[in-house]
């Protein structure tokens, strides 16, 4: 198939991109910058100028959307104005999308869509969706959008919702690397309680997990995740354990943020059964993989 990729370069874009690549497709990464990406051809692009996304479009002529590209600025995205730019952003695309011929598009969601206050696994379908930030705010409004564009319209969607990533290229103050980078450093982590149970994936599976989405026949919401229940102390042990025993776990050290939901965890049986995707690699492959990645960069 022909797919466009948007967000093709960014932490997940990177590798649905490849994978895509890989498996021979022919695929057409939008980047607001020149890059080179084996196997994709780079349109120079800025899709918050509608005019843009009509060119991409134009060059590529796909069969298939895949749309990653959002603002996510480590620290800053939760409540930024620029989620109002994207909403508007990726609803334009989608409109441009159905104009130009495509016949299937999918987007990436957040997990923070749902209802966490339960405690269960969020299930696509059972799980009541309750948005709590102007991020995930953001992504249900255009996802809603763009279910009634597509149900009129006869447009094929999906809607990727990610859990929590980690992997090469993941901001150093996010949770995984922050501890890779302390406990290679010899300093000591100063993390909460770390009973939080979360749900984690590498990065590189989540767009691999995309990629198989994309080319799929599976519409409506996917839970892109591992499926696996994760305390945050048991996950650092892990690291810890992975990157040699080095280094010092320091739980109790911050406070546990208030009103956070104790457990964030995804029902994959839709990404299990329908799409047919399942990782290659374990988790503990995956940190080994990651801690060699940081060790490599402080090193250099």
């Amino acid at each position: 198939m022909r797919v466009l990729v948007t967000g093709g370069t960014g932490f997940i874009g990177r590798w649905a991109a490849a994978s895509l690549a890989a498996a021979g497709h022919e695929v057409f990464v939008v980047s607001r910058k020149l890059a080179t990406m084996p196997g994709c051809k780079i349109i120079v692009a800025d899709l918050l100028d509608p005019s843009m996304a009509e060119v991409a479009l134009a060059v590529s002529k796909p069969e298939v959307v895949l749309h990653l590209a959002w603002d996510v600025e480590h620290g800053k995205f939760w409540d930024a104005e620029a989620n109002l730019r994207w909403t508007v952003a990726t609803i334009q695309l989608v409109s441009a999308a159905h104009q130009a011929g495509v016949r299937r598009i999918v987007c990436a969601g957040t997990c923070m869509e749902y209802d966490l206050s339960s405690g269960h696994a969020c299930s696509e379908v059972e799980t009541n969706i309750r948005p709590s930030t102007l991020y995930a705010v953001s992504k249900d409004a255009a996802r809603r959008i763009i279910e009634e564009l597509a149900a009129t319209r006869g447009i094929e969607f999906a809607w990727g919702r990610l859990f929590f990533l980690f992997g090469p290229n993941e901001h150093p103050n996010r949770l995984v690397s922050s501890i890779v980078m302390n406990l290679l450093a010899r300093r000591p982590v100063l993390m909460s309680s770390g009973v939080q149970v979360r749900d984690f994936t590498n990065v590189r599976d989540a767009g691999e997990a995309l990629a198989r989405l994309a080319v799929s026949k599976v519409n409506g919401a996917v839970n892109i995740a591992s499926g696996e229940a994760l305390r945050i102390k048991e996950l650092a042990e892990e690291i810890r354990a992975v990157a040699g025993g080095v280094g010092e776990l320091c739980f109790g050290a911050l406070p546990d943020r208030p009103n956070e939901p104790p457990v964030i965890v995804a029902d994959v049986t839709r990404l299990r059964n329908e799409v047919g995707y399942r990782p290659l690699r374990t988790m503990r492959d995956r940190l080994s993989e990651t801690i060699q990645w940081w060790q490599a960069r402080l090193e250099a």
